[in-house]
């Protein structure tokens, strides 16, 4: 018998899917229950949920006795202008890596669950500062286990994924334990440009601006792609936008340097905008 589980349901589940906190998870499920239909073909799946319920709760239960011996939680807060989260099964080059890109004092052995916690370092890439975050190792069933919610919370803010691994088979464990996370990953595997790699896979460019007769400034500033001049004026100071008169381009984007252009002009990585305002 087809199980019909109908519009409302499927925007539950949805919602349990996007949750980031067991609290939030908890929530959805039972929304799930109280909207899944009750006729004997959806037996199985009320079976399941309920189940999902159970295990929730005593994951609540843990988390709360966590907090009162530790007075700690798993949360970061995010800096710079990108997070990326470095994720991989035991042993798989994390700590390595997130050396490699921000010279952070991490424990490197050849032991397993070395992290046990997340670890945090910033990349200065041509003066953009991204936060790089070491995710401790991915294991089955992650999200039932301990700090399993806390960690994926953390994966679901960040901007991309770097997939550490030493064979293939580490990948299916991982693409189950993330299937319902849609964020942009890179699979690192040595690659000596991975730092171009990561910013080229982020959804941002960078660009300068100057003064008239100057070298442009640095650093530069961090933007969405498809951002236009309007968009860097109001980021420098909320007078530029006041006062612009018009601006020209230095870069790849201009058919010529220096071109004269209005708000609505398209930025692209590194481009030069000097700013010209009315008296």
């Amino acid at each position: 018998m087809p199980i019909n589980a109908g519009y409302e349901y499927g925007k539950a589940e949805a919602e349990f899917n996007q949750a980031a906190t067991v609290q939030e998870k908890l929530a959805a499920l039972k929304k799930m229950l109280s909207v899944a239909p009750k006729h004997k073909g959806a037996e199985s799946l009320l079976k399941q949920i309920k189940e999902k319920i159970a295990k929730y709760k005593q994951l609540g239960e843990k988390e709360k006795k966590a907090k009162k011996g530790s007075g700690k939680n798993l949360s970061i807060k995010k800096e710079g202008a990108a997070t990326i989260c470095i994720i991989g099964t035991v042993n798989s080059g994390k700590s390595t890596l997130l050396k490699k890109l921000t010279n952070a004092h991490v424990e490197i052995a050849s032991y397993p669950f070395t992290t046990k916690k997340p670890e945090i370092g910033i990349l200065d890439y041509k003066g953009i500062k991204l936060q790089i975050v070491e995710i401790p190792a991915i294991v089955n069933n992650l999200e039932y286990s301990e700090h399993g919610p806390s960690m994926l919370a953390i994966i679901r803010q960040s901007d991309l994924l770097i997939i550490t691994f030493r064979d293939k088979s580490e990948l299916k464990i991982i693409d189950k334990e993330l299937y319902n996370i849609d964020i942009n990953r890179v699979y690192y595997y040595n690659q000596e440009d991975i730092k171009d790699i990561i910013w080229n896979n982020l959804d941002l460019i960078k660009v300068y601006t100057k003064q008239p007769g100057k070298k442009a400034d640095y650093p530069p500033i961090a933007l969405k792609k498809r951002s236009i001049v309007k968009d860097l004026a109001e980021f420098v100071h909320k007078d530029f936008l006041r006062k612009f008169d018009y601006a020209r381009i230095f870069g790849n984007s201009v058919k010529f340097q220096g071109m004269r252009v209005g708000l609505n002009f398209k930025l692209h990585d590194e481009d030069i905008v000097e700013f010209h305002l009315k008296d």
